[in-house]
């Protein structure tokens, strides 16, 4: 399979069935496992799928190793830290595990200037240069609000990312000439039904628009384009997979652009449903050891969503970016109320403390993306 010679992800999604790809997964040997991690940075899809079966979870140490070793080549000992501000709870989306839900009767709160510049200045005294601008999927807050916010942002901080609604290739093109260098869409699960099943009204209910997204930002000229799933909606190890061909893909179409993945487990938060499927910690350790064995380019960026001890043990698993000190409502940064989050935390640590840590384990935090002038 050439995922790049396919005219669109949609056209190449539609020719695969996900029964087949769970049986080729489930069907993996220990043989075609000890291949895979063989060739380390080199691996093939089906090598992929080999790496995400049960019958690699023996060799997940192996795996630790040669991920940890092509992380270390390509990254070297750092870590970039990055910090999310919520700027608005609006949505018009109905999902089940989301605490913006449109049924959940939670306060709404979408920031004002002068709000945002306070956000801006309580991030800024922990050192943060990179930060990633988020707000729910709502007609309220769009391109008018987006072009006015970002140039503010960009005046504090040295890269600016963000995680919005999937909008049109022209409006992704006037973001990036304000200033965006990165942009998040995750599709949340590649399941079709179970993607049906939990966004039930909103323009997020549209399955194959949302697939359709990350090109619409390729086109656009965006620097920086992540990718990934929430584990916990379907068979994460079908999801895992998905989010590797995605990636894969993507690089052989649109290789101008850089790319991150993350991996999200779904979280307590007000009127959501309980995981259909668990991911234990276990089985998030080799997701974040196959995509590294996948492609050693790759960011794979971890949040506070997941344990302290799981992030401290994640930094020699592959993980190249990490938030810290994170709020999930807006004007989280200016107050103690949690009743506007979108989902709890785990890691409660500050940005100091997570620093710390890392550079007890010999890694180097940094505080920024790369400078635009580096990346072209």
């Amino acid at each position: 399979m050439k995922p790049g010679s396919y005219k669109s992800f949609s056209e190449l999604f539609q020719t695969l069935d996900p029964a087949e790809v769970s049986k080729q997964v489930l069907s993996a040997s220990s043989a075609d496992v000890k291949a895979a991690i063989s060739k380390a940075g080199h691996c093939s899809l089906e090598d992929f799928a080999a790496l995400l079966s049960p019958a690699a979870e023996p060799f997940l140490e192996e795996m630790a190793v040669q991920a940890n070793r092509l992380t270390r080549k390509r990254f070297g000992k750092t870590i970039q830290m990055f910090v999310p501000m919520y700027l608005s709870n609006e949505c018009q989306n109905i999902c089940t595990y989301c605490g913006f839900s449109l049924g959940n009767k939670i306060p709404r709160l979408t920031l004002s200037k002068a709000q945002f510049l306070k956000e801006i200045e309580a991030v800024k005294k922990w050192g943060f240069e990179h930060i990633l601008l988020v707000t729910g999927e709502s007609h309220l807050v769009g391109m008018d609000y987006f072009l006015e916010m970002i140039p503010i942002a960009r005046e504090h901080f040295a890269h600016v990312s963000i995680e919005v609604q999937p909008l049109e290739e022209e409006d992704y093109l006037k973001l990036h000439q304000a200033g965006v260098e990165s942009v998040l869409v995750y599709q949340e699960t590649y399941n079709e039904e179970s993607y049906a099943q939990h966004h039930t009204k909103g323009k997020k209910s549209k399955f194959y628009n949302r697939l359709e997204t990350p090109e619409k930002i390729a086109r656009a000229g965006i620097n920086k384009i992540g990718l990934g799933s929430l584990l916990g909606l379907a068979d994460w190890r079908v999801d895992a997979w998905f989010a590797g061909l995605h990636l894969v893909y993507m690089r052989e179409k649109y290789w101008r652009s850089r790319y991150s993945l993350a991996f999200p487990r779904l979280q307590p938060a007000e009127g959501i449903v309980d995981p259909a499927v668990v991911t234990t910690e276990r089985n998030l350790a080799q997701i974040i050891c196959a995509y590294r064995l996948l492609d050693e380019t790759v960011d794979l960026s971890l949040s506070t969503r997941e344990s302290k001890r799981f992030r401290d043990h994640a930094i020699q698993l592959g993980v190249t970016t990490m938030s810290a000190g994170s709020r999930t409502d807006p004007g989280g940064y200016q107050t103690s109320k949690t009743e506007l989050e979108q989902f709890e935390i785990s890691d409660e640590r500050t940005p100091a403390e997570v620093a710390k840590m890392l550079t007890c384990a010999g890694l180097e935090p940094v505080w920024k993306d790369w400078d635009q002038v580096i990346s072209g």
